[in-house]
């Protein structure tokens, strides 16, 4: 039985499970703002994308904070969702949108990474 703890981690591991983090954070803060806003902002299968990346960006820092084996799986998995949704939110010309497809491109990165 392994200890995990960020001590014990790879470094790469660690900025990843920091950049998921930050991904599901802002992805959960852009659905709040594109229901506010919205028409296209709030379209069904662009929320559907968003809450989609969000959730799959915890499910990656939690299964890495784990320790789970599997982790390279759902991080490919993340890294795929998190580019779609970066590339959907780069199609909306819209500052908070693009602020989005950051961190979203930050988490393909790294999930990448850790996928390989």
């Amino acid at each position: 039985m392994t200890h995990h703890s960020a001590a014990h981690r790879p470094e790469a591991m660690n900025e990843c499970i920091d950049n998921c983090t930050q991904c599901h954070a802002i992805c959960m803060e852009t659905i709040h703002y594109c229901l506010g806003k919205g028409g296209a902002h709030a379209a069904p299968e662009h929320i559907a994308l968003l809450t989609t990346c969000a959730e799959i960006c915890s499910t990656s820092a939690n299964a890495m904070l784990r320790g789970a084996s599997v982790h390279n799986v759902v991080c490919g998995a993340c890294a795929e969702i998190c580019r779609q949704c970066a590339d959907a939110c780069d199609a909306m010309n819209d500052p908070e949108m693009t602020r989005c497809a950051d961190a979203c491109r930050r988490c393909v990165e790294s999930c990448s990474a850790m996928a390989a």
